[in-house]
Order: C-alpha cells, then structure tokens, then sequence
C-alpha cells in the first residue's frame, strides 16, 4: 500500500429508484474524486431499497449479472477517474441461485474481484436468507493497485474470525459495505446500546489486527411493504486508523462524503509496537472451528 492513500466513503439514502440511487452515488463517486480519493466504498445494496424487509420472490426480479449493466457503468467511471470502487450487487449467479456480492473496480477499470457475502442474517426485518445463497469465496483480500483489501459486507462486521482471516491472508484495509439500523419501536436507550456495539466491534476489528477500518452505512427510514413497520438506518458510517481511532465519521442522518488519509508506515509502526500477530496461540486455537464446545 502507499505511503499515504486517501481513502473515502459514501454515506446515502438508497430508498429512491435504481437509477436515481446510481446517479447519486455516481456523482459522490465524482467528488471523490476530486478530493484525491484513490478508493471509495458504497454502501450494501447501494442501488436500492432494502427489500430483505419481507420475503417476497419478485425480488428476485431485482437481481443482475457480474459482470453485468451495473458493473459496466462502474467498471467504465473506475477507469475515467483513476479510482478503486467498492460496490455491492444482488448477483444472479445462476437461476434460483443469488449472492449479496462485492465487486472491486480497479484504477484501469478492470474487475480486480469480488467477495460474496458470507455470514448471512435471518431475523425480523433481515431476512437475507431468503436471498442469498452464503459466500464460497472465502475470506481473501482483493489485490488492488493501492494495495490489498479485505473487502466484507454488513452481518461479517460482527465475526473477528473473519476479520482475522483477511488479516492473516494479507489485507492492508478491512472494508464493510453495511444496511444495518434500528426498529423504531426500541427504546431510545435500546438504539444507542445497538450503535455502540456496531461502531465498537469494528473498532476493535483494526486494533486486534493493526489496520484501519472503513464502515459505510445508508441513512433513513425505509417503510416494510404492506405494513408500518421499517428500518431506520442509522448511518454513522466512519474511518478508523490500525489503533482503532476515529479519522472521520457522519452522523445518523446526514448525507456525507467522508475522506480520510492511511499512512501505511504508521499501519507497520502500529503492529511492531502491538504484535498481536506475533503472539498468537495457534497451537491452542483447534476448538474455534466447533459451533460450540460442551
């Protein structure tokens, strides 16, 4: 990774239609740009609403190809621009079989790879298993001309195995492209415990492993069909260096380009001084590969 890399995220409302949510994302994509971004990361799911509220198979309809019309357009704005981008697709591998996937855009706008959701959810109002088949490509960072990212998606955020997995197998970044917030019907008490939880588990993910973090949530409240339940996204969306320091962060409702510069010298310094790599049990560790130990 270079010396110093800056490095964005695109914090949204992605309740519109398809093509308004593209045309918005595209023109933050733009700003970007212009600020000396070399990487910016879309929120999970960017081109729509959440329609995982419900189970309902015409959602099926929403899906596309990779590489596909979307990725055409992205694939040809990474290459005017000169600019990673990391954006997540509903991808229609084959009938009747459909992934939550990352798509990594390189600088010359090639498809540097992808990753494919692999902790997928099931609870009211996320009901992904519904969707998405879990990912089979395993926890492995994406080679990128800015270096190597651990790309991984919203419900990942939560499992330090896997973000120990893409630190093992080399990544310099861990990014997570996110759809998470509160049921308004929590107490106000409830949703701050929630927001703490999030923020902090990805915290500790850059300092259990020395490099920083990029968490890129959307904003707003999207009604569930046929009913007056929803999810009020929370935003929050943030950059944080390899000590788990916040570098920037929007708050819960605001539409925001967040920028922020990576040293990697300091990335290297961090984990001379914490080598938590280095002192690793592996010999202990057999019992983690258990659901549970009796």
């Amino acid at each position: 990774m270079k010396e110093n890399l800056i490095v964005s995220a695109i914090q949204q409302p992605c309740d519109q239609d398809k093509q308004s949510n593209l045309d918005y994302s595209i023109s933050q994509i733009y700003a970007a740009a212009e600020a000396g971004a070399e990487l910016v990361v879309l929120p999970e799911l960017h081109l729509g609403a959440y329609f995982c509220q419900t189970e309902d198979f015409n959602q099926f309809n929403l899906a596309e190809s990779i590489p596909g019309p979307t990725t055409a357009v992205l694939a040809d704005l990474a290459k005017q621009l000169s600019i990673v981008i990391v954006a997540t697709i509903f991808e229609k591998r084959a009938p009747g079989l459909y992934h939550n996937t990352a798509v990594i855009f390189d600088q010359d706008g090639s498809i540097a790879g992808k990753y494919r959701k692999m902790h997928i959810p099931d609870d009211p109002g996320f009901y992904e298993k519904y969707y998405f088949t879990p990912g089979d490509l395993g926890f492995q960072p994406i080679n990128t001309s800015i270096g190597k990212l651990g790309v991984l998606i919203c419900w990942d955020q939560w499992y330090p195995e896997a973000a120990r997995l893409m630190a093992l197998a080399g990544a310099e970044i861990l990014i997570y492209p996110t759809a998470i917030g509160w049921d308004p019907e929590d107490t106000s008490a409830e949703q701050a415990r929630q927001l703490d939880a999030w923020i902090t588990i990805q915290r500790a993910h850059a300092v259990a492993n020395g490099i920083p973090v990029i968490a890129c949530n959307r904003i707003g409240f999207e009604k569930a069909p046929d009913s007056d339940a929803g999810i009020d996204f929370w935003g929050n969306s943030f950059i944080a260096g390899p000590q788990g320091e916040i570098l920037v962060q929007a708050n819960a409702t605001e539409t925001k380009l967040l920028c922020a510069t990576i040293d990697s010298h300091k990335n290297e310094r961090v984990r001379q001084i914490w080598p938590f790599l280095r002192d690793r049990r592996i010999d202990a560790y057999g019992d983690l590969i258990k659901r549970f130990i009796d």
